[in-house]
């Protein structure tokens, strides 16, 4: 029986077709080429030296290269509008962080929305803060702040890296939970308030423990408190602001996200991977110098996170009627 010509043809053509369509992607031959890690901060800093190692990590144990690109401006919104508007593919990724969750509130025309265009992959680390004062404040814990800021309101100056980072929201939910009246000074980078912090031209700022251990360490300045959830490894014998205010937390938190829509085969796996660098040894203690802690979470965890630091955060920015320059 002689097969019909156009059926022939119909099939070729068809054989043809499923050869060029292109594949879904797998997490099997992923990555194929390099992966780009966009972070909204300038190079060298703490968040910075994070990225890095981890991506020298993954750079070793997926086989291609893993490579920070800082973005620095807008506190990370033109790293994350970037990313938000890249191909979902697994090839462009955002270093998230607290102001992620911060600006939401505070910016009203952001040209993406976090929850909605960020797929989480998973968290790196949890960066708490250090309460720390100028030792010519005559207070030595925390309750004792308190009243001398009772007995001197809005006589205090408080710094920190600039509008609505972490240090500021941390200390706007410090003066709600004590009821006391300080005056915040905004700076273009936490290292600039230390240097007028040990000038004494501000008195007291929440401050990220590694870029104040050796100040702390030379009695240059008086650590009060710690801001997490749990003292410090790094500084042992501080408290936690929690055990005078009880619920009170403020803490940075680093995390990897992706365009939405990024194939969930994708997310997943670089979630396994990261998930298998922070139980590293090496890792870990390189991430115990520079005063964090590792944070695992699944995709799914994260999100979840994310929206309840979300709420959080806008509660304390409308109290405070915190608002972009």
């Amino acid at each position: 029986m002689k097969f019909p010509r156009r059926k022939f043809l119909h099939l070729i053509a068809g054989a043809a077709m499923t050869q060029v369509l292109p594949r879904p992607a797998s997490a099997l031959d992923y990555p194929a080429r390099p992966v780009r890690l966009v972070d909204g901060f300038a190079a060298g800093g703490a968040v910075d030296i994070v990225a890095r190692v981890l991506c020298q990590w993954l750079s070793q144990r997926l086989g291609q290269p893993f490579v920070v690109d800082n973005k620095p401006g807008a506190a990370t919104n033109i790293a994350t509008e970037e990313v938000a508007r890249a191909a979902p593919d697994g090839y462009t990724l955002l270093w998230t962080t607290t102001a992620n969750t911060t600006n939401a509130t505070i910016y009203n025309n952001l040209g993406f929305n976090f929850i909605r265009d960020i797929a989480p992959v998973g968290t790196i680390d949890r960066f708490p803060l250090v309460m720390e004062v100028n030792p010519a404040v005559p207070a030595k814990t925390v309750p004792e702040f308190i009243a001398y800021a009772k007995q001197n309101p809005g006589k205090i100056n408080y710094g920190s890296g600039g509008i609505g980072t972490i240090q500021h929201v941390a200390g706007e939910l410090f003066k709600f939970m004590a009821g006391v009246d300080l005056v915040h000074m905004p700076y273009r980078g936490a290292a600039l308030v230390l240097n007028d912090l040990l000038a004494g031209q501000v008195q007291v700022t929440f401050s990220p423990i590694a870029s104040s251990l050796g100040y702390i360490r030379a009695d240059r300045l008086r650590a009060l408190a710690v801001t997490g959830t749990a003292r410090s490894p790094a500084l042992p014998d501080v408290p936690i602001v929690s055990e005078v205010l009880p619920g009170y937390e403020a803490s940075a938190v680093d995390g990897i996200g992706a365009p939405a829509n990024t194939p969930a085969a994708i997310i997943d796996k670089l979630n396994t991977e990261v998930n298998a660098a922070l139980a590293d040894p090496a890792i870990k203690a390189k991430l115990a110098d520079l005063g964090s802690v590792p944070l695992s979470m699944s995709p799914e965890e994260y999100r979840a996170f994310i929206a309840a630091e979300t709420e959080k955060w806008a509660k304390v920015i409308k109290f405070a009627g915190i608002k972009a320059d």
